[in-house]
């Protein structure tokens, strides 16, 4: 559930306001009360202690945190200062826990692969915070220490396309899309960013594999409507999102097909 949450706050950020005719993005949103958490593996430390403090942060972000800084105030070490920057994340204060999980991987001793999930960790949390830029930062860094990791180079990728450069992105998610080809979220934003390229049939091709793929993926439905727009399909662009809100109705990718049919239904003289 968290990855899945992830996955639409990242997008937001990369589709900016949703409709094709709007590429600068909205102001900020207020951040929720609590983050959804990035996915924990790989471990940074062992110990029951450790795992203890990960388990409570799904349910109980100020319990963790308490456990994690009297575990530090103990000498808790990598696995204390790690599970204290996600309870910041998670009790919604990423502006102090993202700094420690990147501090954390810059000094830990763990293995380089570690290391890098921490920064993918940061680099995700970023992004829903709208830093496109440091998310890009933090997702290079890790790809320096793990550089075949599909799923880093999608979050760079996300990043790139949030700062306007496509090319890139297209770069990464291509390299992504060979070590793992069946992954309908490199497709999404790989189509996006074809798009912002003018390049459609390309973005057409991707668009209808991650479709192929899960047919019922509201993200996809939400590319297609865009996409469909600008070749000027209207109707199919207008049944992608309402098929993306029936299926997504209280998520990110409802309140962007909301504003894209909105601005259909006001027609392009309102834009």
């Amino acid at each position: 559930m968290r990855a899945k949450l992830l996955a639409a706050a990242a997008l937001a950020t990369a589709f900016g306001a949703g409709f094709w005719w709007l590429d600068t993005p909205p102001p900020p949103e207020p951040l929720p009360e609590l983050l959804p958490l990035p996915p924990f593996p790989p471990r940074v430390a062992q110990g029951e202690r450790y795992e203890r403090c990960l388990a409570l942060l799904t349910d109980d972000a100020p319990g963790a945190l308490t456990l994690a800084e009297t575990w530090l105030a103990d000498g808790g070490g990598d696995g204390a200062t790690h599970c204290r920057g996600l309870a910041l994340i998670a009790d919604g204060r990423p502006e102090l826990g993202v700094p420690l999980l990147e501090r954390l991987a810059e000094t830990s001793a763990a293995p380089d692969l570690a290391r890098a999930s921490i920064l993918g960790q940061a680099a995700r949390i970023r992004l829903m915070t709208g830093q496109a830029d440091l998310a890009e930062r933090d997702a290079t860094l890790a790809l320096t220490l793990a550089p075949s990791d599909a799923d880093l180079l999608v979050t760079r990728a996300t990043a790139e396309i949030a700062l306007g450069q496509p090319p890139k992105a297209i770069d990464d998610l291509t390299k992504a899309l060979a070590l793992k080809p069946a992954r309908p979220d490199a497709l999404i934003l790989r189509a996006a960013a074809w798009r912002r390229q003018n390049l459609l049939d390309r973005a057409k091709a991707d668009i209808d594999r991650a479709i192929a793929l899960d047919p019922d993926d509201p993200e996809a439905l939400l590319e297609r409507g865009i996409l469909r727009l600008h070749l000027g399909d209207r109707d199919g662009a207008r049944a992608d999102w309402q098929q993306a809100r029936a299926i997504d109705p209280n998520g990110t990718v409802a309140d962007l097909a909301e504003q894209n049919l909105a601005l259909l239904d006001a027609g392009p003289n309102q834009r």
